[in-house]
């Protein structure tokens, strides 16, 4: 009886212990299976094949260990700052420029993740984080960084700094930010354009001397010499007015964005008085205004900007615009889309033209000073000419100021600075600006974008 409970209670084991082992090997395979989809053709036990797996994780973990290590070798001497934050905007890390850029101490001080906003007093590198987290897509921003210090003798020797950063959603709403110190670059701007109106300045009156002259001696040469003459004054004219519009662009830049003369005016109202004060040059090509949007449309504006922005946005349609051709002017208010820094809707104004638009590698650059998209928009003349047929040819019209050049009935000249100037008048009203080309016309599609402030606003 003793001897029969005994190999009972051994049965009884081993089925346990059998029992066992087929729930451990099922459970290794499941391991294998996540490591390594191979492991039910491999001829060796699964202990070795759990190793063998395990061993090769190790392995490429170190590797990625590596190469996270090698990219942040190359992210510490790049010439650009990099920082990275968690999902509570924590610090992560940092490389030696950022540092340097924002003031941040060595990770030593701080062996703990701290709040970027405790490390760098800078709200708009924290908006910027956030947009990028919320966007959930790479957002940039250009912003002024004022440097702080805990000695008050040292905030008058770090000046504000310019900068440009890009934030980019990562993994785990992680963020991470590259900055560019724009310092530099805005100080080679400003002295560019100090000498643009110094120089400015200094042609203004010889220019004006010239043009004295040559008016007096137009009255008192023959009849067959004056063609020289009357060159001479077109070329002293439009050499004015290009000073004259330098002058005018660096009044704008030193004004800050800041509006003085803002009243409430109708811009349809205007779009039809500027449109009248240059139909004499659309009558010579037989150009005809085609508006369409509101009847009136009163908004918040500095009227004589905008009526220099209307004046160079038109003027530019109608010297590239075809004969016998429509020029579109579009008005609009998109209530979908707010202005942001104003957070007010917006005001689409749209100029189209049937002209030969911009070339594609051109539009980036349309609204920079003095750019000429092509040599069609030059205002060289045909080389082929003679002489006397180019003299022949000259002809001057004035209007509201602009003088334009026509050769075989055609507009040609500009000072290149209407478009640049056009830009700057729309970022004074807080406002956007675009070119590109009709998908219709093929001409030039300029889109102005303005924040609607009701006249009760």
């Amino acid at each position: 009886m003793a001897v029969l409970d005994f190999l009972l209670g051994l049965l009884v084991g081993l089925l346990l212990l059998g029992w066992q082992q087929i729930r451990s090997n099922v459970r290794l395979r499941k391991v294998l299976r996540k490591l390594q989809s191979s492991a039910d053709h491999s001829p060796f036990p699964l202990t070795s094949q759990l190793s063998l797996a395990v061993s090769q994780h190790r392995k490429e973990q170190l590797q990625l260990q590596q190469q996270l290590e090698v990219l942040q070798q190359i992210l510490q001497v790049a010439p650009i700052g990099y920082l990275q934050v968690d999902d509570e905007n924590r610090l992560l890390w940092c490389n030696l420029q950022a540092r340097n850029i924002l003031g941040i101490s060595p990770e030593a001080s701080w062996p703990k993740p701290r709040l970027l906003l405790e490390l760098v007093r800078s709200y708009e590198l924290d908006d910027l984080i956030e947009q990028a987290r919320n966007a959930g897509q790479p957002c940039h921003s250009n912003w002024t960084f004022y440097p702080t210090s805990a000695d008050p003798s040292d905030l008058s020797r770090q000046p504000a700094i310019t900068l440009q950063g890009y934030g980019l959603p990562l993994p785990d709403n992680q963020v991470g930010v590259f900055l560019e110190n724009r310092q530099e670059v805005m100080a080679l701007m400003r002295q560019r354009d100090q000498w643009a109106s110094d120089l400015a300045h200094e042609l203004k009156t010889p220019l004006t001397s010239i043009r004295l002259v040559a008016e007096t001696l137009q009255i008192r040469l023959d009849p067959s010499l004056r063609t020289w003459v009357d060159r001479l004054i077109n070329e002293t004219i439009r050499l004015s007015n290009l000073v004259q519009d330098l002058l005018d662009l660096n009044q704008m830049q030193r004004a800050s964005l800041q509006l003085s003369q803002l009243k409430t005016i109708d811009l349809v109202g205007l779009i039809h008085a500027v449109w009248s004060s240059l139909e004499p040059l659309a009558r010579r090509k037989q150009l005809r205004l085609d508006y369409s949007g509101p009847e009136r449309l009163m908004m918040q504006l500095d009227e004589p900007r905008i009526h220099r922005l209307l004046i160079n946005l038109l003027d530019n349609s109608i010297k590239y615009s075809p004969v016998e051709h429509l020029i579109q002017v579009k008005v609009s208010v998109d209530t979908t889309q707010t202005n942001t820094f104003a957070g007010v809707p917006l005001v689409c104004l749209e100029v189209i033209d049937s002209g030969p638009g911009f070339p594609e590698k051109a539009l980036p650059y349309v609204f920079e000073r003095f750019y000429r998209a092509d040599p069609s928009r030059s205002r060289v003349l045909p080389a082929d000419s003679s002489e006397l047929d180019r003299e022949s040819s000259l002809r001057a019209g004035m209007t509201n100021g602009t003088v334009q050049m026509q050769y075989d009935g055609h507009l040609q000249g500009g000072s290149g600075l209407g478009l640049a100037i056009v830009r700057q008048i729309v970022e004074a009203h807080q406002g956007s600006v675009s070119a590109s080309n009709h998908p219709e016309t093929g001409g030039a599609w300029l889109q102005v974008r303005l924040p609607w402030h009701s006249p009760n606003g």
